[in-house]
């Protein structure tokens, strides 16, 4: 695995542990009010350059940042590495793989 990615039962852990950090959706508002995952926070990519000062607090905490399978959320990675962020990582098969491995009754598309 890429270390820019964490795969799914990783999070789980760390949400079950009641560790903190930022779970960043990338996908677009459509997508999230289809579905979500609990306690996540939507940035859509397409607005995520104009909002990124919505995230300068979280510069040094653990952001996870994930999309529907994995292609955004490490773009959305790489670039947050380029502006400073040092601790970001992509959810590697994104909310599918979630929907699949972790949620089995959350609604795929």
């Amino acid at each position: 695995m890429n270390p820019l990615e964490i795969d799914t039962a990783s999070v789980k852990t760390k949400q079950d542990a009641g560790e903190e950090f930022l779970f960043l959706d990338c996908r677009e508002q459509d997508e999230y009010d289809r579905v979500h995952i609990e306690g996540t926070t939507l940035l859509p990519m397409s607005e995520i350059q104009e909002r990124v000062g919505e995230l300068e607090d979280q510069q040094q905490k653990e952001i996870i940042v994930h999309c529907h399978h994995g292609g955004r959320s490490l773009q959305v990675t790489i670039w947050l590495k380029q502006q400073g962020f040092a601790n970001v990582r992509s959810l590697a098969g994104g909310i599918d793989e979630w929907a699949e491995k972790i949620e089995p009754g959350m609604e795929r598309y």
